[in-house]
């Protein structure tokens, strides 16, 4: 993801997986349903970290740094290990 169009089509999926209209996941993050279109269509060009931050949440994700060329966090390998995913 290295641009704010990749971050607010990421946005759009994460809304349409968790199942949630504009509407219901505004309401989760107690944010507008106009912050969520804005964002999704990046009808400002610009995106508010903190907004996204809880509409992410409010749709069951979590916002985390991945370095370049990662695919998977540490969290994400430790969490395969335990599951016994990996060998």
């Amino acid at each position: 993801m290295s641009t704010l169009a990749d971050v607010a089509d990421m946005l759009r999926s994460a809304r349409r997986e968790a199942g949630l209209s504009q509407e219901a996941l505004a309401q989760r993050a107690g944010v507008s349903r106009t912050t969520v279109a804005r964002m999704e269509t990046l009808a400002k060009g610009d995106m508010s970290v903190s907004a996204l931050v809880r509409l992410l949440e409010a749709a069951g994700y979590d916002l985390k740094p991945v370095r370049r060329g990662h695919v998977r966090t540490v969290e994400d390998i430790l969490a395969e290990q335990r599951r016994g995913d990996v060998e």
